[in-house]
């Protein structure tokens, strides 16, 4: 009887720890697969941060007779992609690096003084400050943004330039710097291409075209632009920057800037 009792502990013992190893790889793959979800979740059109409401200049350049028809409209895009990667990419992936409050106010700032066209910086300060707000929201699990959220939201120190705060954003939720990069132009390119769908200078499936015709174009921007530091921002596309400045000026619009 004592043999029988001890074989049966020494199973309940190996079974034990057999259940012990088999479970830390199942929660790192927990972890990644989370970790996707997220970066799905980030990049999904419904997320409610006001993105949709600016065309990034489209609205303008159209009533100024620079875009009129689709291929207008396909190199409109890439020069936009080119001039937010020269631009604002910096931002993202120095934010994305150092993923902390202090370093994010330095760039919050440093973009505040960059950028000169107050139509696009009314429009970055308020897509930043509801994509923050949004984020505190629903990743509720990372205190660091909860944190963020307490201290800044209505405080005159910051003014939530979307660039920084959305790199922030994904170096706390987990993102590695070229995947965030990466999804930082995905997002402007997509909410070009649906401003230009409700201004219907191009229909939904003629849309879905272009994005996947420009998809290389925006890789080759990505790996031309990417992982450099702020002292390395510049303006490629100032024709761009002039139109979006004209667009408080216009007397019919449709989008915010």
């Amino acid at each position: 009887m004592d043999g029988e009792h001890s074989a049966l502990k020494k199973m309940r013992l190996e079974d034990a720890e057999d259940s012990a190893i088999s479970q830390v790889p199942a929660t790192a793959s927990s972890m990644h697969q989370q970790l996707f979800w997220s970066q799905w979740q980030l990049l999904d059109s419904i997320l409610p941060t006001g993105g949709f409401a600016h065309s990034y200049g489209l609205e303008a350049a159209m009533q100024s007779r620079i875009v009129n028809n689709q291929e207008d409209l396909r190199l409109f895009l890439i020069q936009v992609v080119d001039n937010i990667g020269s631009l604002l990419l910096p931002f993202v992936f120095c934010a994305s690096r150092s993923p902390d409050a202090a370093a994010w106010v330095k760039l919050d700032q440093l973009l505040d003084a960059t950028l000169t066209n107050e139509v696009g910086r009314k429009a970055s300060t308020s897509q930043g400050s509801a994509l923050l707000r949004v984020a505190a929201s629903v990743f509720t699990e990372i205190q660091p943004l909860q944190d963020l959220r307490r201290t800044f939201l209505g405080s005159t120190s910051v003014s939530f330039h979307h660039a920084p705060i959305f790199g922030l954003i994904c170096g706390l939720v987990g993102f590695d710097s070229e995947t965030t990069q990466r999804a930082y132009m995905f997002v402007a390119m997509r909410d070009v291409i649906s401003a230009a769908t409700r201004l219907n200078l191009i229909g939904p499936l003629a849309a879905s075209v272009l994005q996947h015709q420009v998809a290389p174009d925006a890789e080759k921007m990505l790996q031309k632009w990417r992982d450099r530091d702020v002292s390395e921002a510049s303006q490629t596309a100032p024709l761009l920057d002039a139109l979006q400045g004209c667009h408080a000026y216009m007397f019919s619009r449709l989008f915010c800037s």
